[in-house]
């Protein structure tokens, strides 16, 4: 269930989004496709996946039945080229870009001496490679918008021994995603993009859930991916300026945001079920 928040609306926006397909992203793209908006779905999976549910078609399907515009465009955030395709064709479709969201990742949680060169590679080219390729591709456009914004869908910036020590090839992916768009926030404050990241406290109902980190029973004690597309939301809707390199928990945007209860999102589950997401204390 979607909540109303007291923020405002994102109709007519144009925002590019890399994944998508699926899960938080999707869910993302349908709340921004309620107010109108229109939504470059930049993800690989243009062919069913024999394990996971969506398509870039399909996702593209969701957002016009959830009353917005949609440009589905296969391609790899790792590829240059497929990013400036994406870039090109959105503002050849709708005339501009004003948002871009970070979405693509990839999760391994193996550890130093468990994990090989071709996956951690892999983790680095999409998440912190990719956060910071898309974002750069998409500024030019962005710098043009009158309400320019960046979000992108990674964890606070936490150096405790617990979180430092937990997996370090995934944590420098994940971080290297929040300080690649701290970094642009800070570089183009004065030009008036907004560039913030976005984390829960709790664990999301995601196929990386289910399949790689905890299955059905983790799966049970998590929220469902509207509690961050509602999040994003108030983001990507508060006023010019309120939020602008800052590292956000959804929980406390929602909170800012007038939502008080979040039962709605983990329905039939107490609170003190829930399981603590990674890099939250």
């Amino acid at each position: 269930m979607t909540q109303s928040t007291e923020t405002g609306s994102l109709a007519g926006k144009t925002i590019i989004m890399s994944g998508g397909s699926r899960g938080i992203g999707l869910a993302i793209a349908k709340r921004a496709a309620r107010d109108g908006a229109n939504v470059v779905i930049l993800a690989k999976t243009g062919d069913p996946h024999p394990k996971l549910p969506g398509t870039v078609y399909t996702a593209a399907e969701e957002i016009r039945e959830a009353g917005g515009r949609a440009l589905p465009v296969v391609g790899d955030v790792r590829d240059d080229s497929d990013l400036q395709r994406a870039v090109d064709s959105a503002v050849a479709e709708f005339g501009g870009i004003d948002i871009v969201v970070n979405n693509a990742s990839a999760i391994d949680l193996r550890s130093t001496l468990d994990i090989d060169e071709k996956r951690y590679d892999l983790m680095h080219q999409i998440n912190q490679r990719g956060t910071f390729m898309l974002s750069r591709a998409a500024l030019p456009h962005l710098l043009e918008s009158a309400d320019a914004r960046i979000l992108s869908l990674s964890p606070p910036l936490n150096l405790a021994p617990q979180w430092l020590g937990a997996y370090p090839a995934y944590m420098t992916a994940k971080y290297g995603m929040t300080l690649a768009t701290l970094g642009i926030a800070a570089e183009f404050a004065e030009r008036g993009v907004d560039a913030n990241t976005l984390w829960p406290r709790t664990t999301i109902q995601t196929a990386a859930v289910a399949n790689i980190i905890g299955g059905e029973e983790l799966m049970r004690r998590s929220r469902t991916p509207e509690l961050y597309a509602d999040a994003a939301h108030a983001v990507l809707t508060a006023p010019r300026g309120r939020y602008r390199g800052q590292t956000l928990l959804c929980e406390d945007v929602l909170a800012e945001a007038g939502v008080s209860d979040l039962s709605v999102y983990s329905p039939g589950v107490d609170a003190s079920e829930l399981y603590p997401d990674a890099f939250v204390d």
